[in-house]
């Protein structure tokens, strides 16, 4: 069908969900490895407390994906997920600074993780459904802007508790300070409320043919993303290392960013010490900063894109934020941390849309949900990958330094920045793209 075109508001309403998903993502990123840690984790440990989830993405995911490919409700196709994730999500942020053992904050994570996912899958798959192929990069651009403004507020939200609404850590048996408590119950609500705005303010159009419709059972879906990763399309394949990389090195960042911040740049000696505390909620400003970045530097992406080219403008972003996170190594004044992360809220921004954008050029219109789970595969390797292996990796290569562990993840960014010159983007050069405005001038093939 010949998708009409949609105004700036309309994209604004589609896209507002990812506000929600982000404050559950940016909280549990920004404060999972200090909630680790306050319920006695060692270094060592972190990575393996962190492997359930990822474990559980790389199944549900495509699974979701395909199943959203032939839902369709009164409520609609993608709909009805986002609607059972918020839900699971809010649940799961209410329950998690509530946890007293270290087994329950990972199984907690686990869920909260699952569900994040069942929200955010459909939301990508979303885009491709409800825009012409000329707004897609528009669509992508957006989803990241709500990324990175739900991110500033979560990650910020301890640190502004404590030194702006002057909470107090207040009388509790709880290892976790009321102000990540309160964090994570306001988190639950601006989850829920912002999917629910998507879901009610933005319809969806029925399939075109009853087979679209029908239901799936588990072993057909099972065959049909068995038989999509057969056929994945080329571009995809290029894409998969340059994802693979860059989330590795992002991960290597959210593991240890925060901590490595308290021991040292605070000179935290360990996480009873109060300048720790004190260190993980900058480090939560830090993760403020470069999600402020990444929302302003999201109106100018499709512009840089049409001036470069979205392979370019992707390997520049990438080497900005391999840049910023390299240059932690030479820090020890904690306000300069925050020019770091103005290099990886480019890439950031880059990287919540500009691979989505090339690869939603590349796929079949039936198969968009399925192949945008699987495509998520290759942020949930990386995620795997450093659960199991950084644990050995920091006990006996980096002796737990968790300042080498995050410029480490520099290097992977340099690494990905290169091999994305490889990748063929079947949108260019024939495509044009217009910045994010809120003006109502169309997007066009030049």
């Amino acid at each position: 069908m010949q998708k009409p075109t949609k105004t700036f508001w309309q994209i604004w309403n589609m896209s507002f969900g990812f506000l929600g998903i982000q404050f559950g993502w940016g909280l549990q990123m920004a404060n999972m490895s200090a909630i680790y840690e306050y319920l006695g984790a060692r270094a060592d440990q972190i990575p393996i407390l962190w492997l359930a989830a990822p474990l559980t993405g790389l199944i549900v995911q495509p699974i979701i994906g395909n199943a959203s490919d032939h839902t369709w409700t009164g409520l609609g196709r993608r709909r009805p997920y986002f609607l059972a994730g918020a839900i699971l999500s809010s649940t799961a942020l209410i329950l998690m600074p509530r946890c007293s053992a270290l087994w329950m904050a990972a199984g907690l994570l686990w869920v909260l993780d699952t569900s994040i996912n069942i929200s955010m899958e459909p939301f990508r798959a979303f885009v491709a459904d409800l825009l012409p192929e000329e707004q897609r990069t528009q669509g992508f651009a957006m989803q990241s802007l709500f990324i990175g403004l739900g991110a500033v507020v979560a990650s910020a939200l301890p640190w502004l508790l404590t030194n702006v609404f002057h909470v107090g850590q207040g009388h509790s048996n709880s290892a976790i300070p009321l102000t990540v408590r309160l964090s994570f119950y306001l988190g639950a609500a601006a989850f829920f409320g912002a999917v629910l705005w998507t879901i009610v303010s933005t319809k969806e159009y029925p399939p075109e043919t009853q087979e679209q419709k029908a239901s799936r059972g588990l072993a057909t879906q099972i065959a049909e993303i068995l038989e999509a990763i057969r056929e994945m399309p080329l571009t995809m394949r290029q894409l998969a290392p340059v994802q693979l990389l860059t989330w590795l090195g992002l991960f290597c960042m959210w593991l240890y960013f925060p901590v490595a911040v308290a021991r040292n740049v605070f000179g935290a000696v360990d996480q009873s010490a109060p300048s720790y505390t004190v260190g993980v909620e900058w480090a939560g400003i830090c993760f403020g900063m470069y999600s402020a970045v990444c929302f302003a530097f999201s109106f100018f992406l499709p512009l840089v894109a049409k001036l470069v080219g979205r392979k370019w403008t992707h390997s520049l972003c990438l080497t900005c934020g391999a840049v910023g996170l390299l240059s932690v190594a030479f820090i020890r004044d904690k306000n300069l941390l925050l020019l770091s992360m103005v290099g990886v809220g480019i890439a950031w921004a880059s990287t919540l849309s500009m691979p989505y954008s090339v690869l939603a050029a590349s796929l079949p219109e039936n198969r968009t949900g399925v192949y945008m789970g699987i495509f998520n595969f290759f942020i949930v390797l990386p995620e795997i990958i450093a659960s199991l292996a950084f644990g050995w990796i920091m006990s006996h290569l980096l002796h737990n330094n968790r300042l080498a562990a995050v410029v480490s993840g520099g290097v992977f960014m340099i690494v990905a920045a290169v091999l994305m010159q490889r990748v063929e983007d079947p949108g260019e050069p024939l495509r044009a793209m217009q910045p994010i405005s809120g003006d109502q001038t169309q997007v066009h093939f030049s």
